[in-house]
């Protein structure tokens, strides 16, 4: 889900409900280091042969809750170019312990709320789950200061230290998400010990921010919104991050690239974002592909 509060706009295009077109095929194959196939159209088949059309190869299936986590944990089993990780988003945490019948990520009506014990409870199926073959990482999962109000957040700090003992636990990936809340993550991920490898998705800083990562060592994903007329940051992050630190996402159905924003994204439009990280940097195309498919495989270990 996305950490930047730009979020998805108008396309300023006649039929926004149109899938984008294929892009040129990159000649390096990528990796989509973040999406959620579970809330795009289609089959999970024919999203995954579009975009290995366009060279996107391999994708990372990320869970949010409970059910997408189970979700994310079928479908890697199912497909060998799928990586599955689990979680429960940030903003799952305070719906859980207080309830939130209108929430914006309630796939399952109205909730009555749980207490501490029903979040131990689900942390306690996260844990399970990341011990699976097929599961590469935790996430998303951090602090998210926009959606959530204060009296959620005891409930996603203590939902975020959990994620980050399991993953450490089962030597997964941490998946951060960050949104209007970069010093606390930070300061909490100071405080717990961050996994060998973890990755802020949809990378949200800003340079300054992005060279605080790379002393640490964290990937940075950057998915669509790096191409928006109002991201200069972003572009500024991907300028002065080092490139064995880059990663490319999609975070489909949001964050779509211009100049296709506000229609639906999915993992075949990587090809937009790579070409604009490259502009950005100055180097070639295929010698960014190639860093990041290799950044990829190694930030998850596949």
């Amino acid at each position: 889900m996305p950490s930047n509060a730009a979020g998805t706009g108008a396309s300023g295009t006649s039929d926004k409900n149109a899938a984008p077109p294929l892009p040129e095929p990159l000649r390096v194959p990528v990796a989509d280091s973040h999406t959620h196939l579970d809330m795009q159209s289609g089959t999970v088949e024919e999203a995954l042969a579009k975009a290995a059309s366009v060279g996107v190869t391999t994708v990372v299936q990320v869970g949010c809750d409970l059910k997408g986590s189970r979700w994310a944990v079928d479908t890697a089993a199912a497909h060998d170019s799928v990586h599955a990780t689990v979680a429960l988003h940030p903003n799952e945490a305070p719906r859980i312990v207080h309830g939130d019948p209108g929430g914006e990520r309630s796939r399952q009506g109205a909730r009555t709320a749980g207490g501490d014990a029903a979040l131990d409870e689900a942390l306690a199926e996260i844990d399970r789950l990341a011990g699976l073959p097929q599961v590469r990482g935790v996430g998303e999962t951090g602090l998210d200061h926009f959606r959530t109000g204060p009296e959620g957040m005891a409930a996603q700090e203590r939902s975020f230290r959990a994620h980050i003992e399991i993953a450490k636990r089962h030597g997964r990936t941490l998946v951060i998400h960050d949104r209007d809340a970069h010093a606390d993550v930070l300061r909490v991920l100071k405080e717990e010990g961050a996994p060998e490898r973890t990755v802020f998705h949809c990378y949200s800083g800003d340079a300054g921010m992005a060279e605080e990562c790379a002393r640490e060592g964290y990937f940075m994903s950057f998915a669509g919104n790096v191409t928006f007329k109002n991201a200069q940051n972003l572009r500024d992050a991907v300028a002065v991050a080092p490139l064995e630190l880059l990663l490319v996402e999609t975070d489909a159905p949001f964050l779509t690239p211009a100049p296709y924003r506000g229609r639906p994204n999915a993992p075949y439009l990587i090809p937009v974002t790579v070409r604009a990280m490259a502009a950005v940097r100055g180097i070639d195309e295929d010698a960014l592909a190639t860093a990041l498919g290799a950044n990829t495989a190694r930030a998850f270990g596949y």
